[in-house]
């Protein structure tokens, strides 16, 4: 894992410019903090922080190799590679291209990915099964390929600049180089507070995202997005016990890949079916290798035990269950307790905003997730995670609950808003169409859906919510977990979102998903046998937040703060009145995240709109 940055323009000479690309390089320290790299072309400038995670010496970027075919007078141009992320099959590519006569000095799966372009040409990336995001300078073609994986585990961005390219992991890279300067685009706004994710928008004017499953390609003729992979319909004709034998045959290759790894590995465990899961199918990997006990680790608060009321949303308290889980499983677990004062520190929050780059933030959620991953850092630098399990397995309550089915909305907005359209200020609301935004965005996304001509309508229905899921949420908490674990230096691999599992799972039957409306009754028949009964039968519980009231009278203190200062760019964005309104409810009711949201995307508006020094359209 690594952040990446750099800057590529058929026309003028950079390399009278790489303190520019230096500049954006050092960006990406927190992604990539044991070592940087950069590499100078006439027309393209290229670096790199590396986060080192296989063949620790030999995977140094940028890579380059010659091309085919050499110049006269015997100079061959290079290929370069800038390279974020893993790819999981590079041992039987790597044995796939030394059949076609290559050669490795290295066991990176970096070198690997170089190899591939140079034997099968662009399309190189459908063969890549990992999260990554890169930038490939080929030299003989003057062409820049920006490759983003499937599922959009893993962020890139990219604007243009003259005649050219800046790109970087994160915005921040962009934003750091002198001749670019930050200007708020409002639609793009809209689409993030909204909670849409729309494929490539941003809030920052000029600055795009490249869309999961697609290459940016700029060359001599410009600069165009091309798609290599879409969530497409397959017939589906396995029984349930087929399908449940599938998906386990799939996590156990997917964990087994994921583990590969020359530093220290954990898992995130909840106590919820899907870590659960992962964490049992990760021990058995260690077993076989003779290796000692996989590292889990969970997060509670403070007075958590005293302070939890339980509701709807969030019925029960983690911890027991990560532990009984724990000691079924047979880990070396480890539990990280925060407190409010953390939760409340300005550093904290801030680091929060930083990692985003973005007003985007579910309060104490994010801060203790970010406080989590420190705290796994100092043991591991690899993580596995179950983000992805819900959206692919039917999980969240709002899959089964007939009002949202029937509603023609984004059904995670039901229980989910980072702001609800009454705090926005009338002319932003006007000025963005917000809620007219949201319906054309939804009837976008339903469009991409394929269906086959025998599908039932509820069939069609429950495939359309899913789709939604898989393409417009799942990438909003791919990269809040990308930002807020590379911000502490710590790579999240995701089993969940390899795609093979997804386009199965995507193509069974919902009947045959959720049995007898069991959520993610699938995943339960696929490893009932690792996971003790008490998971299996819990109901799903939402990453928990904290209950203490000091939470919340900071959260009120600062919001009042806020409202003395009419100056704050933030309402241009938010309805002081309403937002003064909100602070009159009794104290205990912001007891929620739903109820904390808008408060916190208030604050986070103003911070990111005076750090960043946002200009108006």
């Amino acid at each position: 894992m690594c952040g990446i940055a750099g800057w590529a323009d058929v026309g003028p000479d950079l390399t009278r410019e790489v303190d520019g690309v230096e500049r954006m390089v050092r960006t990406m320290a927190c992604r990539g903090p044991d070592a940087a790299g950069i590499h100078v072309g006439t027309h393209a400038v290229l670096g790199h922080r590396r986060l080192a995670i296989i063949d620790l010496e030999g995977g140094r970027q940028p890579m380059a190799a010659p091309a085919e075919p050499v110049r006269p007078g015997g100079e061959s141009p290079a290929v370069v590679l800038s390279y974020s992320g893993e790819v999981y099959n590079f041992r039987e590519l790597r044995e796939e291209l030394r059949g076609f006569g290559h050669t490795f000095r290295t066991r990176s799966d970096t070198e690997v990915v170089l190899h591939a372009y140079l034997q099968w040409g662009e399309d190189f990336v459908r063969r890549l099964n990992g999260m990554f995001a890169f930038a490939l300078w080929d030299e003989r073609d003057r062409r820049l390929l920006l490759v983003r994986d499937r599922l959009g585990i893993k962020p890139l961005y990219f604007a243009q600049l003259g005649g050219g390219v800046l790109f970087g992991s994160e915005p921040k890279a962009i934003l750091a180089h002198p001749r670019f300067r930050a200007r708020l685009d409002s639609q793009g706004l809209a689409d993030l507070l909204g909670l849409m994710k729309s494929p490539g928008v941003t809030p920052y004017r000029d600055i795009e995202e490249v869309p999961p499953g697609c290459v940016a390609v700029y060359d001599h003729e410009g600069l165009r997005t091309e798609r290599y992979w879409s969530l497409g319909r397959q017939s589906h004709q396995d029984d349930f016990g087929t399908a449940a034998d599938t998906v386990r045959a799939l996590l156990e290759d997917t964990v087994s890949r994921q583990m590969v790894t020359d530093v220290p590995l954990c898992t995130l465990l909840s106590g919820g079916l899907d870590s659960t899961v992962l964490t049992a199918l990760a021990a058995r990997v260690q077993a076989r290798a003779g290796e000692p006990p996989v590292r889990s680790f969970a997060v509670d608060f403070t007075g958590s035990e005293a302070d939890f009321r339980a509701s709807d949303f969030r019925p029960e308290r983690d911890s027991p269950y990560a532990l009984e889980a724990a000691r079924h499983i047979g880990t070396d677990h480890r539990l990280i307790e925060l407190s409010a004062d953390e939760l409340t520190r300005d550093a904290n929050r801030d680091a929060v905003l930083r990692a985003h780059d973005l007003p985007y933030t579910f309060g104490d959620v994010d801060t203790s997730l970010h406080l989590l991953f420190r705290g796994i850092r100092e043991h591991s630098t690899v993580a596995l995670s179950g983000e992805s399990a819900d959206e692919v397995f039917g999980g969240y309550a709002w899959f089964h609950d007939p009002a949202v089915i029937e509603a023609a909305a984004f059904p995670w907005l039901s229980r989910m808003q980072l702001i609800t359209p009454e705090l926005l200020s009338p002319a932003f609301r006007a000025a963005t169409r917000f809620e007219r935004y949201r319906e054309d965005r939804y009837q976008e996304a339903l469009g991409e859906v394929e269906h086959l001509p025998g599908d039932s309508p509820p069939e069609r229905r429950m495939r359309e919510i899913s789709h939604l899921h898989l393409t417009r949420w799942l990438p909003a908490l791919l990269d809040r977990k990308d930002r807020l674990s590379m911000a502490a230096g710590l790579e999240v691999r995701v089993p969940f979102c390899d795609h093979r599992l997804v386009e199965y799972v995507h193509n069974t039957p919902w009947d045959l998903k959720t049995p007898d409306g069991d959520p993610k009754g699938l995943l339960k028949r696929a490893t009932r046998d690792i996971v003790p009964r008490s998971v299996l039968e819990r109901r799903k519980s939402p990453y928990p937040t904290t209950a203490d009231r000091l939470y919340e009278k900071d959260l009120r203190a600062r919001t009042q703060a806020l409202l003395a200062d009419r100056s704050s760019p933030a309402f241009d964005i938010v309805d002081a009145a309403v937002l003064a309104r909100m602070l009159d409810l009794p104290q205990g009711h912001f007891d929620t995240q739903l109820r904390r949201n808008g408060l916190e995307t208030a604050l986070y508006l103003d911070r990111w709109m005076r750090e960043y020094d946002i200009a108006p359209e």
